[in-house]
C-alpha cells in the first residue's frame, strides 16, 4: 500500500515534464500567467478526460470538493472556471500537439515489437490512415463550417497498427476533403500505408511512391487499366488474381506512370470481391488482402476514443479551445497507453480507464491498482447454525 502518492500523482510521473517544459518555453505558454501555468493546466485537462467531466463546473465543483488532495494532484490551488475558460481560450494549442507528438514518439518506440498478425514478418512499420468526422452546432462552432447549417470537425488520424498508436493526427474543419492530408503527411520510406478508396489520387500516390513508401488501397469503380501480366495464384486462398497493370486514361497514365499491382480478392465468408491496388511487388497476395484487413483498426480506434474520451461535448467554443481539448485528449490515451506498457500490465486500455475514473484519489500503488485480476468468489464456510428440520 502506497500512502503517500494518489493515482492521479503516480501517473503523472510518467510524463516528460522535462520535454514538456522545453515545449512550453518554445510557444511561450506561461508569459505573463500567474495563476494557471501550463503544467496545472494539463494536470486538470487530464483529469477531467480520466473523470469523465463534460463542463467547466463539473471540473470546478468536483475538485473544489477535493480541495485537500488538490496539493497531491500538483495543484497549487483550487482552479476556477473562468480561469481555465481564459486558459484554453488564449494558450496556443500547438503547445498541447507537440506534447502529444513527444508521448506518441516515446509510445511508439514501447510497442514497435508488437505483432501484426499476418503470414509473414514485416520489417517496416504499417500504418492505416483515415478520417472521422465529429458534428458542431454552427450557430457555435461558425469557424468549423460542414454542411449547410451543420458545423464539423475532422481528425485525420494516421494508425501505427503496432499498439494502434496515433502517429500523425490532424484536425480540420468538415470541408477538407480526406485526399489533401496527403500532402502534409510525412511520409517514410518503407513504411506500408493502408488507405480506403477515398484517397486514390494518382498524382499524390506517385508522389508516396517516388519517396519509397508503399500503399495498399482499394480500386474505384471506373478504375481503368490494361493488364501487362499475371502471375500464379492459390485460388483456394481467396486469391482470384494478381496482375500488373498499366493505367490507360491518359490524364492517369501521365499522374502514374509506372506499373501497379492490382490484386483481386473474394471472401469466402461474405463471398465479397474487393480489388486492392499497391506498389509492393514483393508480398504475397494474400499478405495485401491481409494487410488491407488490418485497416478496420483505424475504424475501431475512432470508435473507442469517441466513447471513451471526451472528445464529443467541448469547454469552449473557440478553435483554440476546441483543439486544446483534442490534443489534451489525445496526449492522455497515449499516457495511459505508455504507463500499460512500461508497467507490463495484462489489463485493457478501457479497464484501466475506468479504474482511473473512480480511484484517482486512491492511494494505491499503481501497478496493483490497475492489474486487472479474475476475482474467483471462494467457497461459503459450512454454516454453523443447527438445523432445525431434519429434511
Amino acid at each position: 500500500m502506497n500512502l503517500g502518492k494518489t493515482l492521479f500523482a503516480q501517473l503523472m510521473e510518467f510524463v516528460p515534464w522535462t520535454s514538456f517544459a522545453r515545449i512550453v518555453a518554445r510557444y511561450s505558454g506561461d508569459a505573463r500567467v500567474s495563476a494557471l501555468p501550463c503544467t496545472e493546466h494539463f494536470r486538470i485537462m487530464a483529469y477531467a478526460q480520466l473523470t469523465w467531466r463534460e463542463s467547466l463546473r463539473d471540473i470546478e465543483v468536483t475538485l473544489g470538493a477535493n480541495a485537500t488532495k488538490l496539493y497531491a494532484m500538483g495543484l497549487r490551488q483550487a482552479v476556477r472556471r473562468s480561469t481555465l475558460a481564459d486558459a484554453n481560450e488564449r494558450r496556443d494549442w500547438r503547445i498541447w500537439a507537440d506534447f502529444a507528438a513527444v508521448l506518441i514518439l516515446r509510445a511508439n518506440k514501447l510497442y514497435a515489437d508488437e505483432p501484426l498478425g499476418l503470414d509473414v514478418n514485416i520489417a517496416g512499420n504499417v500504418y492505416a490512415l483515415d478520417s472521422s468526422t465529429i458534428d458542431l452546432c454552427l450557430s457555435l462552432f461558425d469557424w468549423a463550417p460542414y454542411r449547410t447549417g451543420d458545423a464539423a470537425i475532422k481528425l485525420h488520424t494516421l494508425l501505427d497498427l503496432r499498439g494502434n498508436i496515433p502517429s500523425f493526427i490532424h484536425i480540420s474543419d468538415g470541408k477538407m476533403g480526406d485526399v489533401n492530408v496527403l500532402d502534409i503527411l510525412p511520409m517514410e520510406a518503407g513504411a506500408f500505408y493502408i488507405m480506403d478508396r477515398g484517397y486514390v489520387d494518382f498524382t499524390r500516390l506517385y508522389a508516396m511512391h517516388q519517396r519509397g513508401a508503399f500503399f495498399v488501397t482499394r480500386a474505384k469503380s471506373n478504375f481503368d487499366a490494361r493488364r501487362v501480366y499475371s502471375a500464379k495464384v492459390d485460388k483456394a486462398s481467396g486469391v482470384v488474381c494478381d496482375q500488373t497493370m498499366a493505367l490507360s486514361g491518359s490524364k492517369s497514365a501521365r499522374n502514374y506512370p509506372e506499373h501497379l499491382r492490382r490484386v483481386r480478392f473474394k471472401d469466402p465468408l461474405t463471398g465479397k470481391t474487393l480489388i486492392f491496388l499497391t506498389n509492393n511487388t514483393t508480398l504475397p497476395a494474400l499478405v495485401i488482402a491481409q494487410l488491407y484487413k488490418s485497416r478496420w483498426q483505424v475504424e475501431l480506434f475512432f470508435k473507442w476514443i469517441k466513447q471513451h474520451l471526451r472528445i464529443k461535448r467541448f469547454l469552449g467554443t473557440s478553435e483554440n479551445a476546441v483543439k486544446t481539448q483534442v490534443w489534451c485528449a489525445i496526449a492522455t490515451y497515449v499516457l495511459i497507453a505508455i504507463v500499460k506498457k512500461e508497467l507490463h500490465l495484462d489489463a485493457s486500455l478501457y479497464t484501466c480507464l475506468q479504474i482511473l475514473s473512480v480511484s484517482v484519489f486512491e492511494k494505491t500503488h499503481i501497478s496493483c491498482a490497475l492489474q486487472a485480476d479474475d476475482y474467483d468468489n471462494p467457497p461459503l464456510p459450512p454454516a454453523n447454525q443447527l438445523i432445525l428440520f431434519g429434511f
